[in-house]
């Protein structure tokens, strides 16, 4: 089955928390606080893999998550790294974040490519002694690594993409030009997946060819196969428009040619200004006049043009001659550029994202992020106390909680803990 888009989340793992811990030796008073710091949480790493050319995996597999950083230890021993989580996908893969539809990632060379980065390990109390705080009872939390939905959206790598209507031919042209073995049939939509076949024009020159499944008209808006698969023409440097011209189906050749240019344009605009060759197929049982009627149109508008028959092979090699020219003309295949998240994304990434609600007077906090902090701040202790109330201030709860119109002495509750507001 090809699958060439799918939604995932990824998640990195959160890195270690900072320990607590007092030294203590014989003959050693007051060794003071020894706990180390937590280990980095793992990677979300994208790797192209060349055995993979579809994403049907990721229908059985929706959620990835890397392993958490272990925590700090006394001694001042730093808690384990973990390994980062490698996700393999096959070349030509797009990552965008879900939400947003921001491009995040490439996926069309070799190099790996971190999308979501790890969260660093908590500081151990080691750190937070000073002449006035010399007993230190809380250390920091590790920091969460980073969490997206993302879609992945497969967009085929190929210099040459082979369009036209169903049954004029693209798959016998591409099967008798290179190696690919597509199924071939006298029906429509015989092709239902795009197929790659390299064509090789000399010993150290060669070229990928696609052949896309049939369009028919209103493609671009879903009708047929078209919709599914226009996405893999984006990335062609140039395309080759195979026409029946003996009107086999009973269709003008003209009329096909002005409804696939109206398809591209409607999917894309600049995919209708594409470099492109006109290949008049199936000459063998066209009339003279037939072919001339399409060679006279297709030069009018200033296109080069060819008569082939693939079925025979007759002109297939000028063709392939002429597409291997007309590629060394052109700039390399299309690489999308990953882009920057908005301000928005970063300040709310920044600060963490929290809801108030309000209920019998209880004002009820639901921050996901504070759920590391809460785990190793000590209530009991000043320092500790003043820290988390520190973190309240900074991520702008407090502010929040004012604007909702809180009093002195209501309760608030934050995961569970609750606590009479003082301002």
């Amino acid at each position: 089955m090809f699958v060439d888009q799918a939604r995932i989340q990824i998640k990195a793992g959160d890195g270690g928390d900072g320990a607590v811990s007092f030294h203590r030796e014989k003959y050693v008073a007051a060794g003071g606080p020894d706990g180390g710091d937590g280990g980095k949480g793992g990677d979300i790493v994208f790797q192209v893999d060349n055995n993979f050319s579809t994403l049907i995996d990721f229908r059985y597999q929706r959620k990835y998550v890397a392993k958490r950083g272990e925590n700090g230890g006394a001694r001042r021993c730093t808690g384990k790294s973990a390994p980062d989580l490698v996700i393999r996908v096959p070349r030509g893969t797009i990552v965008r974040e879900s939400n947003t539809g921001r491009i995040m990632a490439d996926l069309s060379t070799d190099a790996p490519q971190v999308l979501a980065k790890g969260g660093k390990g908590g500081k151990g109390n080691m750190h937070f002694a000073t002449s006035t705080r010399q007993i230190p009872r809380f250390a920091k939390p590790g920091f969460p690594g980073e969490a997206f939905d993302v879609t992945l959206e497969l967009k085929l790598l190929a210099d040459v993409g082979l369009v036209g209507f169903p049954n004029v031919g693209k798959s016998t042209l591409i099967s008798v030009v290179s190696a690919a073995k597509p199924k071939i049939a006298n029906y429509h939509f015989t092709t239902l997946t795009p197929v790659l076949g390299l064509v090789r024009v000399a010993e150290e020159q060669s070229f990928v060819m696609a052949d896309i499944p049939g369009l028919i008209e209103g493609a671009s808006e879903g009708v047929g196969l078209g919709h599914d698969f226009l996405r893999h023409i984006e990335r062609c440097r140039l395309i080759v428009h195979v026409l029946d011209v003996s009107g086999s189906e009973s269709r003008d050749p003209i009329e096909d040619y002005e409804k696939i240019q109206t398809e591209l344009r409607n999917f894309r605009e600049e995919l209708a200004d594409r470099p492109q060759i006109v290949v008049a197929n199936k000459c063998d049982l066209a009339q003279p006049e037939q072919i001339a009627r399409l060679r006279a149109e297709i030069e009018r508008r200033g296109l080069p043009f060819y008569e082939i028959s693939a079925a025979t092979t007759a002109g297939t090699a000028p063709l392939v001659q002429a597409i291997a020219a007309k590629l060394q003309t052109l700039p390399p295949i299309v690489q999308y550029e990953p882009e920057e998240p908005s301000p928005e994304e970063l300040a709310a990434h920044a600060r963490g994202t929290f809801e108030i609600e309000v209920d019998d007077g209880v004002y009820y906090v639901h921050a996901p992020f504070l759920e590391p902090i809460l785990r190793t701040v000590n209530m009991d202790d000043y320092s500790s106390l003043q820290y988390f109330q520190r973190v309240l201030r900074t991520s702008g709860i407090i502010d929040a909680l004012e604007e909702r119109g809180i009093d002195e002495g209501n309760t608030v509750d934050i995961l569970g803990f609750e606590f009479g507001f003082v301002r």
